[in-house]
C-alpha cells in the first residue's frame, strides 16, 4: 500500500512526528481525500516510507482513533470511519475551543458585540 501523497514530515516543525503525521491524517479525512472504509497503511508500511519509527507511527494511530477518525479491526488494520463521525468530532473540538477563546477575550475586555461583528467579517469573506 502506498503512502497518502499529502502526508509530509518536517523535522525542523517544533510539532512533534507523531502530531504531524495525525494532523496530516487528519486533513486528508476531513477534506475527503481518503474516503470512509478507506484502509490506513499499516505501522510498518508508514513507518518505512516516512524513514520514522513504528512507535511514532503507533502512536499517531492511537490518538487518529481516540479522537473518532479512525477505527482499528484487529487482524486487518485500521480504517477510516464511516459517515460523517470525523467532521462531527471535530466541529465539536473547534466549538470547544471558540468557547475557550471567547471567554478569553471577554475577559481581555472584547465585547460581545464585538465578537460578533468579527463573525459576521467571517461570513464576509467566506
Amino acid at each position: 500500500m502506498e503512502v497518502p501523497p499529502l502526508i509530509h514530515i518536517n523535522f525542523r516543525d517544533a510539532r512533534p512526528i507523531y502530531q504531524q503525521v495525525k494532523e496530516g491524517f487528519c486533513r486528508l479525512i476531513l477534506s475527503g481525500a481518503l474516503p470512509p472504509g478507506y484502509r490506513l497503511p499499516s505501522v510498518r508500511e508508514l513507518a518505512s516510507s516516512l524513514a520514522i519509527n513504528p512507535n511514532t507511527i503507533q502512536r499517531a494511530y492511537r490518538e487518529l482513533e481516540q479522537e473518532g477518525y479512525t477505527v482499528s479491526v484487529p487482524g486487518k488494520g485500521s480504517f477510516v470511519c464511516e459517515g460523517d463521525q470525523a467532521a462531527r468530532k471535530r466541529r465539536q473540538e473547534l466549538l470547544e475551543q471558540f468557547d475557550g477563546l471567547t471567554l478569553e477575550l471577554e475577559q481581555l475586555g472584547v465585547s460581545r458585540e464585538q465578537l460578533i461583528q468579527k463573525l459576521r467579517e467571517g461570513e464576509k469573506k467566506a
